[in-house]
């Protein structure tokens, strides 16, 4: 008797040992590719086990699990955070990356071109963030950045940005501020020998200007050396973004003559040098073409309406070329 129930507790161990094993690489039940597990800070391995069980993502027996964490010496060592299930994944490789603290990273993209206001909108829009900024003025957000001159226009790099679950809608602007800082500052010293302009700021205002003026990446170096040209030369940047920026809720689609005759800072037919302040969030291609113009005697140009832009050097010149263009847009 003594023999048939060793030889039965061996089967049967023989038997847990495979299955452990099998459970070990078989695949977890993932019902979704977007399924993710949170796990809170201080979750005891235990607790953890439990979670994955509710969800109904294994079935196993918890001593497995318990097994397992021994196995690869890491129940003392997951880390808190948002983690995919995604379809495949096995026990061994969800403890790895719980142990690794592979969280699941989530991305935001700032668009070149942007303008602040449309970039808190965007962040207010994402239900990945926390929300913290709705009722926060604008003052108070460049007073906890300490952007210069209390305009946070132009002071974020368009990129995107990872972000993990918990981080806030400040987070990525205080990323994207740090971003913009570091990069203005790298391009500031490596600029041109010939560009005048004053200080990085002037930079960001301009590189702004080139940013809402370029249809087509590869005129970004020949817009900026446009307008460099002009500032040098002491003649008005006659820019319609500005305008259109200085115009600010009325707006509607349209730039008449009257609008370019109606005085305001940004008004750049009217006044003479860079608006106030940046008037979008320029990338960093824009910034790289104000702080490196391309060389030539272009001062004008109109655009062709393909997105694409004719340079001249004369004025008689772009007023042909306004006739070839756009006779059939002129202004009301």
């Amino acid at each position: 008797m003594l023999v048939v129930l060793f030889v039965l507790a061996a089967i049967g161990a023989a038997f847990a040992w495979y299955d452990y094993r099998r459970f070990v690489d078989a695949p977890l039940t993932i019902p979704r590719a977007d399924m993710t597990i949170d796990i809170a800070r201080g979750a005891a391995y235990r607790g953890i086990v439990v979670q994955l069980r509710s969800m109904g993502v294994t079935q196993a027996s918890p001593w497995y699990w318990r097994a397992l964490g021994r196995e690869l010496a890491i129940e003392n060592k997951l880390h808190a955070g948002e983690y995919a299930l995604t379809p495949g994944l096995t026990p061994r490789e969800l403890l790895r990356r719980m142990a690794a603290g592979e969280v699941l990273q989530h991305h935001f993209t700032i668009v070149d071109g942007w303008t602040f206001k449309q970039l808190r909108l965007a962040l207010a829009a994402d239900a990945g963030l926390a929300q913290t900024l709705p009722g926060v003025s604008d003052e108070d957000i460049t007073a906890r950045l300490k952007i210069e001159g209390g305009r946070p226009e132009g002071w974020f790099l368009p990129e995107t940005y990872a972000f993990i679950k918990g981080d806030s809608d400040f987070d990525v602007l205080a990323h994207s501020h740090d971003a913009m800082r570091k990069t203005l500052d790298r391009l500031w010293a490596a600029r041109a020998g010939d560009v005048q302009l004053e200080s990085p700021y002037q930079a960001l205002i301009l590189a702004s200007i080139v940013e809402k003026e370029t249809g087509q990446p590869g005129e970004r170096a020949l817009i900026a050396g446009v307008f460099v040209r002009r500032l040098r030369f002491g003649m008005r940047l006659q820019t319609d973004p500005t305008v259109i920026y200085g115009m600010g809720e009325t707006y509607r689609g349209n730039i008449r003559r009257d609008d370019l005759e109606a005085d305001t800072p940004y008004n750049t037919y009217t006044r003479d040098g860079l608006p106030p302040t940046p008037i979008a969030l320029p990338g960093a291609q824009a910034l790289e073409a104000t702080l490196h113009p391309a060389p030539g005697d272009a001062l004008y140009f109109v655009a062709r309406g393909d997105g694409s832009h004719e340079f001249s050097a004369t004025l008689d010149e772009h007023n042909r070329a306004v006739q070839k263009y756009q006779l059939h847009h002129d202004r009301p």
